[in-house]
């Protein structure tokens, strides 16, 4: 049934791996583990991955149904396991987070890479496109002066940060909870897409970024969260790249935003697939506050937020395509062999 979703998820994996590889061959670097020892080694940090997706289920479900009651337990699990966690959830579940781990460690390792591969940068045309756009202002100073340089910018840090979390606990909610299984391969097929068109993005309009590039049209920003992200990426990228440090990875690349991208290919995915009026104005505002505070900060050009949009849109339609998915003008989607609704998390 999902033969397109697995061909697709594997072959972006392979594709994603066999890239880093050959590249870290070219230039002579390491394969390294964006997450340092988080969890041990790799070998056994996706069983482990795997079982945390189990006990996030289970766990939860037996504490609040058996009522704390240990004589209940074992047959509340048992239930779950039998009507939950079939083959194709097992399935699903494997394929979704081995194939997400790869794309991801190879999209961290090209992305290290980049500065070694190609050492041109596009700032200055972006830069005056921006000022194009906006009849010779700087976003920056647009942005700064329209919401200030003061209290804002920390409600805006902190919704600039939760992309942090939310990319695995989006991944996480998609796998183990989906009803429609078919929404859950939207899901994750979508995402693996996404990272390798943002990847392939960076090689083909590398940048720093206007807070890297343009550092003096930020100093009136206060010392907030992502002030200290982008100080210490920028020192990250400096200790690779004049090889002060070995065994890590830089993080500095640009054009497309990802944040811009993921952030709305979940807000999307909501949009289509969650019948939550609420939750779907959550994520469209997050959505709309991540564009806003990747110009505020200087984390992108408005070009990279254009090309987010775009990596969002063609990941949702190309991943919807592989999942079997049928569209309709009301914002939702259905799986071509299923009846059920669009409903693809537990309630």
């Amino acid at each position: 049934m999902y033969r397109r979703a697995y061909a697709l998820l594997v072959g972006n994996a392979v594709v994603m791996g066999v890239l880093a590889i050959i590249v870290a061959i070219i230039y002579d670097k390491r394969l390294i583990d964006p997450e340092g020892s988080f969890l041990g080694p790799s070998w056994l940090r996706l069983p482990l991955l795997l079982a945390g997706a189990l006990l996030l289920d289970l766990l939860p479900r037996t504490l609040w149904y058996s009522k704390m009651d240990p004589r209940l337990m074992p047959g509340i699990v048992r239930e779950r396991w039998r009507t939950h966690w079939n083959r194709e959830r097992l399935t699903l579940v494997a394929l979704g987070i081995v194939c997400f781990y790869v794309v991801y460690v190879s999209y961290r390792n090209l992305k290290s890479f980049l500065p070694f591969v190609r050492d041109v940068m596009y700032d200055r045309e972006l830069h005056y496109l921006d000022r194009a756009l906006l009849f010779g202002h700087d976003p920056a100073h647009v942005l700064h002066g329209l919401l200030g340089e003061g209290f804002m910018a920390w409600p805006l840090s902190y919704v600039y940060l939760w992309f942090l979390p939310l990319v695995p606990l989006a991944v996480t909610a998609w796998l183990v909870w989906s009803r429609n299984l078919s929404y859950g391969y939207w899901f994750v097929t979508s995402q693996c897409i996404a990272w390798s068109l943002g990847t392939a993005s960076y090689y083909a309009l590398p940048t720093l970024g206007p807070g890297l590039k343009y550092v003096w049209l930020y100093d009136g920003l206060p010392d907030t969260p992502t002030d200290k992200l982008m100080e210490s990426l920028s020192y990250g990228r400096n200790n690779v790249y004049w090889g002060v440090v070995q065994d890590s990875v830089q993080s500095v690349a640009g054009f497309a935003s990802l944040h811009v991208a993921i952030t709305m290919l979940v807000a999307l995915m909501i949009q289509y697939t969650v019948r939550s009026r609420a939750l779907r104005w959550i994520f469209w505002v997050n959505f709309g506050v991540t564009v806003i505070a990747t110009l505020y900060f200087g984390w992108h050009y408005i070009a990279d937020d254009v090309a987010g949009v775009m990596i969002a849109l063609v990941s949702f339609y190309v991943g919807g395509l592989a999942s079997g998915q049928r569209f309709d003008k009301h914002g939702l989607a259905s799986h071509a062999t299923t009846a059920t609704s669009a409903v693809p998390v537990d309630r």
